[in-house]
């Protein structure tokens, strides 16, 4: 899921610091000041690009109804969302739009940098932001509780898998593997296929391997840096560290359940899924829906199981941010734009009727940024109005809930791309030495996090 995955590297560009201090509007205390009766014009970004045809008409219609319902307010609709390449000089120059699409990677940075408005004082004017998840808002938030943003979706990682391969090798598909030693043994009997099979897969290039690292890692309940007295440090190099690696090296060379080859990046995998050549990896629910759009997959081919051994998952996710230095009307305006569409759970039923008529995914497991009301509103529309086989995704369903999310490391992509080197050499070299790999690993990393405050 590269393209989900280049979300972090605009929080590492942000988190090495780009060197700006932009004074965030509102104060700490006080009531909510009253936006004014005139017209107020909001610069908003977020559209899709015109080729998505459906996704795109249906964003412009969102804001013709919320135009309609708010006289007021005059939407200035930007295309695309996050570029790395462009959202630092953006940020530099002032160019940021009013209300900008951000991953869970960068608010901190962006926060910490006093580079967006505190919005805290205005939400109790929107009921609807008391039932967001407090561990979602909590992203959104300095240690002061001070909010900046609101949350639209979040995800997490499981073990995306083929059932008709699992039927194949004589395994039950709607019980996938629960640890690692059980994909090992299963990957196994799925290459045992023949035919060019290959029974788990797994990414070590364009900082995909790192990635992918920092999820197996996660699962048996390690870390990738942590933060003692203000100083990040790496946390891999230790044997959790190496039980991931060794268990790839030995899954490639000692049971040749890996296929031959290797130094696969994001779209490898979806393809070799899509072909029916490939029985597990590591992915999220919206794998699904590209697999079976861009490799001719069918939807009820794949099952996605909790992430094994389940001690901790790799999680993220995406929302809005306000720019520092707005006006209380712009900020009034653009919270109403974000509870009317986004963060709204009156639209959801709206908006998974309309993604049915148009053929597209509803009822995909992601995880429900909502509490209470709002999410038993979520979960009775999805049900509704679901497209593709819940009960495929049963397994992971249940763990929701379960398996701690954890949150991508500081300098993320840096970091990929240091531990890229180590998954490429278990995969491609059967004498690589582990605790080499991670020692070296671990020295290029502690040099990128030195960077962190």
């Amino acid at each position: 899921m590269l393209r989900t995955r280049l979300r972090t590297a605009i929080g590492a560009l942000l988190v090495a610091g780009l060197g700006l201090s932009v004074a965030a509007c509102g104060s700490d205390s006080g009531d909510a000041p009253k936006a004014a009766d005139g017209p107020v014009t909001l610069v908003i970004n977020g559209l899709p690009p015109a080729t998505e045809k459906a996704n795109h008409d249906r964003f412009m219609a969102n804001v013709a109804a919320f135009e309609a319902a708010n006289k007021n307010i005059k939407l200035d609709v930007r295309e695309g969302k996050m570029d790395p390449q462009t959202f630092p000089a953006k940020l530099a120059g002032g160019q940021l739009e009013d209300v900008f699409y951000v991953y869970f990677t960068d608010p901190a940075s962006l926060i910490a940098k006093r580079q967006v408005s505190d919005v805290s004082k205005y939400l109790k004017d929107y009921p609807i932001t008391s039932q967001i998840k407090p561990e979602v808002l909590k992203v959104f938030q300095d240690d002061k509780g001070g909010t900046y943003g609101l949350p639209y979706k979040n995800y997490s990682m499981g073990l995306l898998y083929n059932r008709d391969l699992f039927k194949k090798a004589g395994l039950d598909p709607n019980t996938p593997p629960a640890t690692w030693a059980e994909v090992r043994t299963a990957a196994q009997k799925i290459a045992a296929l023949g035919n060019g099979t290959v029974g788990y897969g797994d990414y070590s290039k364009s900082n995909t391997g790192g990635w992918h690292f920092t999820a197996e890692l996660y699962s048996i309940g390690g870390d990738m840096a942590t933060n003692e007295g203000g100083t990040w440090k790496a946390a891999f190099n230790n044997e959790k560290g190496k039980q991931v690696l060794q268990q790839l090296k030995d899954m490639r060379w000692t049971d040749n359940s890996m296929g031959q080859k290797q130094l696969l990046e994001w779209a490898d995998l979806l393809n070799q899924m899509g072909g029916g050549k490939l029985g597990m990896y590591v992915a999220t629910a919206d794998n699904v829906p590209t697999i079976v759009n861009q490799y001719k997959g069918k939807y009820e081919t794949y099952g996605l199981g909790p992430i094994p051994d389940g001690q901790g998952t790799l999680g993220g996710g995406e929302g809005y941010m306000f720019k520092a230095g707005l006006s209380p009307e712009k900020i009034q305006a653009g919270l109403k734009w974000l509870t009317f569409w986004f963060t709204s759970a009156d639209k959801i039923a709206e908006e998974n009727k309309w993604a049915s008529e148009t053929k597209q995914p509803v009822g995909l497991p992601e995880p429900a940024i909502f509490t209470g009301e709002a999410a038993a509103k979520q979960a009775a529309s999805d049900k509704q109005y679901a497209n593709v086989p819940q009960e495929n995704y049963a397994p992971f369903v249940a763990s929701m809930g379960k398996i701690p999310v954890k949150l991508e490391p500081p300098n993320a992509q840096q970091i990929y791309a240091v531990l890229d080197v180590a998954m490429q050499k278990v995969l491609t070299d059967k004498n690589a030495n582990v605790d080499k790999l991670l020692a070296d690993a671990e020295t290029q990393v502690n040099q990128i996090l030195s960077s962190v405050k």
